[in-house]
């Protein structure tokens, strides 16, 4: 009886052996989407981005024909087009991503391709904050519309600086009434986080609750507080009843987001420290929360001259 022995060459180039090129479609509908169903919490962005940014025009290419030349007038397009930088750096980070997996699996060569796109650059990041006569013109016309959760809603992210995904998906028992805290099981950075409650969140939350009873929706522990009356599940968005809000009241520049920035921008002014509003809005570093610093300048006069004051008076 004889025994065939494979060298451990043989045995290397069999596992590393290059996969059959395929179209970035194909991969993307076998390989990459499988993966991220099961890596990543939301993977539905990551499949609408590709079917209506990439797919059309970048699909039927194969991996290894993805050069710069072709990316590059992939991106120019979308600015042509009209589309903002930051939604564009968002279909670039897709594409990167694509590329690095496609690499690390095998179905490009290392040395074959090594297309890394550059995200375009922004310039000055633009916030936006709410005076307390914007705050009441939004409430006004909240208050008005026929979306039976959107008032709480606003008034909800105004009272907490919460995410909007965290306030979207919240539960009853995710809420501890007699230690005013709110627990996010998942935050933006993987991990959970407590939101402190004010009273009058607490408020909010009262007329959520009445909201739910008269609509006839569940108030159990697992129910969600902002309940879809049609599904009975979380809304995917608010952004059509926003949408119209925000026009009534006359501020069409407002992103629901900008409502967390105007929490933040309220605690500066009113002398909470930067470290403080960092753990009121879950930032993973005070780097993050830096960008509220400028906010209060008539502050940081008052401590520097605390140095003076000292400083004049041991002189002599």
């Amino acid at each position: 009886m004889f025994f065939s022995f494979k060298s451990d060459d043989e045995t290397r180039s069999k596992h590393h052996r290059p996969q059959p090129c395929l179209t970035l479609s194909l991969f993307f509908d076998e390989h990459y989407f499988p993966h991220v169903k099961v890596a990543k919490k939301e993977s539905k962005h990551d499949w609408s981005t590709f079917n209506t940014h990439l797919r059309a025009s970048l699909g039927h290419y194969k991996l290894d024909e993805l050069t710069n030349p072709v990316l590059d007038v992939w991106v120019r397009e979308q600015v042509v087009a009209g589309y903002q930088r930051s939604t564009i750096n968002k279909h670039i980070f897709l594409m990167n991503r694509l590329l690095n997996l496609a690499r690390h699996w095998g179905h490009i060569q290392h040395n074959a391709n090594q297309v890394n796109l550059r995200r375009l650059p922004l310039g000055d990041y633009k916030q936006r904050f709410l005076s307390p006569e914007e705050i009441e013109r939004l409430l006004i016309h909240a208050h008005r519309s026929s979306h039976p959760h959107l008032y709480n809603f606003i008034r909800l992210l105004l009272l907490t600086g919460a995410r909007k995904g965290e306030a979207r998906t919240m539960r009853w028992l995710d809420i501890n009434r007699d230690k005013k805290i709110w627990t996010v099981p998942v935050s933006k950075n993987g991990r959970s986080r407590r939101v402190v409650l004010s009273g009058a969140a607490l408020e909010v939350l009262d007329d959520c609750r009445a909201t739910v009873e008269r609509l006839g929706l569940s108030i159990e522990a697992k129910a969600y507080v902002f309940t879809n009356p049609r599904t009975l599940q979380p809304y995917d968005s608010f952004y059509a009843a926003w949408y119209l809000v925000r026009s009534a009241a006359g501020l069409d520049d407002v992103r629901i987001h900008d409502l967390r920035h105007t929490y933040a921008s309220l605690l500066v002014n009113r002398g909470v420290s930067i470290y403080e509003v960092q753990t009121l809005l879950g930032h993973s570093s005070v780097q993050m929360t830096q960008r509220y610093a400028h906010l209060s300048p008539d502050r940081l006069h008052s401590r520097a001259e605390l140095v003076g004051k000292i400083v004049c008076s041991s002189g002599g």
